[in-house]
Parts: C-alpha cells; sequence; structure tokens
C-alpha cells in the first residue's frame, strides 16, 4: 500500500528536483535502459516520468517492470492518453491540457480512466498541463489537436496557470514538448511561479546545463529531461549536481531564517 500523497508531498516540499522522462517510441535496448537507470541511481535523481504522446511501440511495460526492479526511483506515468494507463507504477500525472480547448483532453479521457485509477493502489496527482510554442511543431500539439500558448504571451500563460490551480489542480506542468527548439523563458517561468502556489514542473528543449540552471533559478521546482540525455548522459549528471547545490543553498537559507520543511 502506498503511503497516501506521498509523491505530492515530495513534489511540493520546496526543494529542486530533476525527472528523466523516458518516451517508450524512443526505447532503443534493455542494455541502454540499465545502464540509464544506474546513471540515475548514483546522481540521486528523483523520478523517472514515462510516457510519451503517441506509443507505437509495445514496451511500455518492460521499461515500467526493468525501472521498478533495479531501483527505488518513483516512476510517474505521463500518458498521453487513457489508453496509455498501466497500473504498476507509483503514480499518474493526471494531465488536463488546460492550454487546450479539446474537451477529451480537458475531461473527457479523465471520466473513462477514472474508475480504473479509483481500484489502482497508485497516487494521482492532479495535473494542470500547458503547452508552450517552443518554436517548431511538436507530436504532443499536433496530436492534442491543440495551440500552444505563444512564448510572449506570459500574461496568458499566467492566467492559465491560475486557473488550473483555482480548479484544484495540485500540479501545474508546462511543456514546450519533446525535441523543442527552444525552452520555456525565464520570464514566463518567473511570471508564473510569482503567481502560483502549486509546484511547476518544467519541461522541453531543456539540452543543456546551461539551460536546465536557467529553468531552476527561474522558479521551477522540478525540471524534465528526456531526449537530451539519450544524447549526452553527462548531462544528467552535470544537472543532477547544479540541483544538488541548488538544494544545498535552500537549506542553508531555511536554517538561517527558521522556515525548515518538514521534509528536512
Amino acid at each position: 500500500m502506498i503511503q497516501k500523497n506521498k509523491l505530492y508531498q515530495q513534489l511540493s516540499d520546496g526543494h529542486k528536483s530533476l525527472s528523466v522522462l523516458i518516451d517508450p517510441d524512443s526505447f532503443t535496448t534493455l542494455e541502454d535502459l540499465l545502464g540509464l537507470i544506474d546513471l540515475a541511481t548514483k546522481n540521486d535523481i528523483a523520478y523517472f516520468f514515462v510516457g510519451g504522446s503517441l506509443i507505437t511501440k509495445d514496451t511500455q511495460r518492460l521499461i515500467i517492470h526493468t525501472i521498478k526492479n533495479n531501483c527505488e526511483i518513483p516512476v510517474i506515468l505521463f500518458p498521453g492518453s487513457n489508453m496509455h494507463i498501466d497500473t504498476d507504477v507509483d503514480g499518474i500525472l493526471f494531465l488536463s491540457l488546460i492550454s487546450g480547448r479539446n474537451p477529451e483532453l480537458l475531461i473527457g479521457q479523465h471520466v473513462t480512466a477514472a474508475p480504473l485509477l479509483k481500484k489502482a493502489n497508485i497516487e494521482v496527482l492532479p495535473t494542470g498541463y500547458m503547452l508552450i510554442n517552443g518554436g517548431n511543431d511538436t507530436a504532443v500539439a499536433y496530436m492534442s489537436s491543440t495551440t500552444p500558448i505563444p512564448m510572449e504571451k506570459k500574461s496568458i500563460a499566467v492566467a492559465t496557470a491560475l486557473a488550473g490551480e483555482m480548479l484544484g489542480l495540485k500540479l501545474i506542468y508546462m511543456d514546450a514538448g519533446s525535441g523543442a527548439k527552444n525552452p520555456i523563458t525565464p520570464e514566463m517561468i518567473s511570471e508564473v511561479k510569482g503567481q502560483i502556489d502549486s509546484p511547476l514542473i518544467i519541461g522541453g528543449g531543456i539540452d543543456t546545463i546551461g539551460k536546465a540552471q536557467i529553468a531552476l533559478e527561474a522558479g521551477a521546482d522540478t525540471i524534465v529531461i528526456g531526449n537530451a540525455i539519450e544524447k549526452d548522459p553527462n548531462l544528467l549528471i552535470e544537472v543532477s549536481n547544479i540541483i544538488h547545490e541548488m538544494n544545498k543553498e535552500l537549506l542553508s537559507v531555511s536554517k538561517k531564517t527558521g522556515h525548515l520543511s518538514q521534509n528536512e
């Protein structure tokens, strides 16, 4: 039996974290996956997100079971549709695509998935999912039939995130999409983070240590990196080191001000 709200408590404890995204359609070999798991374990990666906007390969279950059998890092499902649900994970991002107007991805598929998730022993994480225009067409925008929020329209992003939070969604996830030409700007991240109380997840286009650090410093609580790690595994090590140093500094500040979280 999972501890109720354990993942949400971790995501909202005020620390920075890195999640590695594994897209089943980008899966190469079991040997590569085991190497990634070993690297993630040695560098204290917080989460594995597993999923994608379009899954054509029958590898998702293998990926999930391999991770679960070889490490203690939580596996969180990042589903593109209710057809991608697997209840052998630790949690699921219950994504409502609040940046779009496609009713199926706002509430429709959730209705179908809810009875299954009610019976499953996994943590459901209600998440306001926002697509941001990263400078090129992405699979998630095409598959969801939605128009991403323009990068320069910070006020729309802020209002959308606020609306999601007011509707009771527990996490806000802003995503430029896999393979995005440009990551979400620090200005947009900062403005959204300054207006919401919910943990903020940022993904898409983070393919260098510099881009990762900029996103974290701008206000991202969790950053998500996928394709870039496949090309350069050392990026995982470098980002992990940055996050470790940032969390040490946050802890030091917390101790000085007397504001320690329960998890510290």
